[in-house]
């Protein structure tokens, strides 16, 4: 046997650096998980059940170092000893011996680690069996923790200091009614980083923390449960630290630091209405406002930017109580999170925005939100509330585009006051096909008394760079005259159409002239693109107040 270090009570020397974790590394020393691909494809063959020597000495044909020797065990347990369901409910039925646990293929906790110890024994390397509180399988949100130990778990003394792992949460999980176990490798579990381990295991005896200072059981049951995959997503940071938020005038914020472009979405109470959740470009930050007082769960989910497939990991899980609620921030039912623009939405062109939060805040319903276009880019916005009427036609006639090179503006009119969401989608110019939505903002209008008028409708032959300048309301007054400034080229004359016919005459890239409203209910602006043609198409069409 190897010559065995004392135990870690008097080993100051073996402990990591101080708490907090320094984020490079979620594990406790360097692993090279492309180095251990063969041993662990071996290690999975292996099958022997008649003894636990004769299965590590078959393991150990293909490991060379400690660290191979105790990977090559670990690899073996978390992929063929499957968790005791029956056991766990009928401990009477439940043997954790090593060898029963090997014959059976299944067993809890204790036996896991009962056969990690003495695999470990038997190849030569010092394991210690660890019992603690964990923050498993049935675990509430800010619970405390008395009486017996709920887990166990291995210590292993590699390269001159200890290492924790944890072959049980190793191997896979079970549904949360305790009734089914499914295989499912997680490698987290494997020498993780002291830091991040204390944060689902405490152990009973508190120098097994392998940390400097120790938590005290109070600061476990108030700190935050991180998933495993909330690190193995890269993510670094969460705050608040604790499990349990109280709300502050109806509301409250949460946020997370990560390493790269990452997509989340929250689940307040099971719907992400009651919330603005915004990426950032290290992660994102979340306000919530629930609509009833009381405690809520809120999930937070993520997934990587390069992710192909649809699926969110749940990552962080709060409990939120609520004393008050905020009744003016009841967002509109058609508010997609995140809202605001982000490292996303550049990547899909939206470059430069004007507004880089996500509420507009207007005090007289009108606003103009300006971006820098990628190239090839066409747009399409609209407007949308719980309180209005507007038909799908009408979402669109109270946002004007206006293109000046490669900047958009859309300038908006509210209809009336309330919240409104702006969603702006968009194609590829040269695409056939439809639009595709790609972000949101909240547009906030507390005045009562605004209330705009739509543009005035534009039709096909009205080019993506002309522009109006008067008149910008789609709804003129009756019997008045009303003066037209326009900005077209291109073209060899234009004509209002009201009762009477008024031509616009040209100077300096803009034409302009007056029309008569009287005796009409329709307006038409009419051009003529060839001098040679007496054939005039339509471009723009406002309607006449009724008298």
């Amino acid at each position: 046997r190897k010559n065995i270090p004392s135990r870690p009570e008097t080993m100051t020397t073996h402990f990591f650096p101080a708490y907090p974790w320094d984020k490079s590394s979620l594990k406790s020393m360097p692993v090279d998980l492309q180095q251990f691909e063969k041993l662990d494809a071996y290690a999975l063959k292996v099958n022997v059940k008649n003894s636990v020597e004769e299965l590590v000495k078959a393991l150990l044909k293909q490991a060379r170092t400690d660290l191979e020797k105790v990977r090559a065990i670990w690899m073996w347990i978390c992929h063929h000893i499957e968790y005791d369901i029956v056991g766990y409910h009928n401990k009477s039925q439940l043997s954790t011996k090593p060898i029963d646990v090997l014959q059976t293929g299944k067993s809890i906790c204790e036996g896991y680690a009962g056969l990690f110890e003495q695999m470990c024994s038997i190849a030569g390397i010092q394991c210690m069996k660890l019992s603690g509180f964990s923050k498993g399988y049935g675990y509430k949100i800010g619970q405390t923790f008395t009486g017996d130990s709920d887990h166990a778990w291995n210590a292993v003394y590699l390269d001159g200091r200890w290492h924790l792992l944890d072959s049980t949460w190793g191997s896979g999980t079970v549904d949360d009614s305790l009734t089914k176990f499914t295989f499912r490798y997680n490698e987290f579990y494997f020498l993780t980083h002291p830091a991040l381990f204390i944060n689902n295991h405490f152990p009973d005896n508190s120098n097994w923390q392998l940390l400097k200072p120790t938590l005290t059981l109070k600061d476990f049951e108030n700190n935050m449960l991180h998933k495993s995959n909330f690190y193995m997503l890269g993510l670094l940071t969460a705050h608040p630290e604790t499990a349990v938020i109280q709300t502050v005038n109806g509301t409250a914020s949460v946020s997370v630091d990560c390493r790269s472009a990452t997509l989340f979405t929250f689940k307040l109470k099971g719907t992400d209405e009651h919330g603005l959740m915004t990426l950032k470009k290290h992660g994102m930050k979340l306000d919530i406002y629930p609509q009833k007082t009381g405690s809520h769960k809120l999930q937070i989910f993520a997934k990587p930017s390069k992710a192909s497939e649809e699926v969110y990991n749940c990552v962080l899980e709060y409990v939120v109580e609520c004393k008050s609620v905020d009744k003016a921030m009841r967002f509109p039912k058609d508010l997609h999170q995140p809202v605001g623009p982000s490292w996303f939405t550049e990547r899909q062109g939206f470059l430069r925005p004007s507004h880089p939060d996500p509420i507009i805040h207007t005090n007289d319903g009108r606003c103009s939100v300006t971006f820098t276009l990628g190239k090839d880019i066409s747009v399409l916005a609209s407007l949308h509330s719980d309180d209005s009427s507007l038909t799908e036609d009408m979402r669109r006639r109270h946002i004007m585009q206006i293109h000046r090179g490669n900047q958009i503006e859309l300038k908006i009119h509210l209809p009336h006051a309330g919240n409104f969401v702006l969603k702006i989608y968009a194609k590829k110019k040269s695409d056939p096909g439809n639009y595709d939505y790609v972000f949101n903002y909240l547009i906030a209008c507390l005045n009562t008394e605004a209330k705009w008028p739509a543009f005035p409708q534009s039709y096909s032959k009205w080019a993506e760079d002309y522009e109006i300048l008067e008149p910008l309301s789609g709804l003129l007054p009756a019997n008045r005259n009303i003066q037209f400034k326009l900005k077209m080229h291109g073209i060899a004359k234009v004509l209002v159409q009201a009762e009477n016919t008024y031509p616009l005459t040209q100077s300096r890239g803009y034409w302009e002239g007056t029309c008569n409203t009287s005796g009409c209910r329709e307006v038409f602006v009419m051009v003529h693109e060839n001098a040679n043609h007496s054939f005039y198409s339509h471009v723009l069409k406002y309607e006449v107040e009724t008298q």
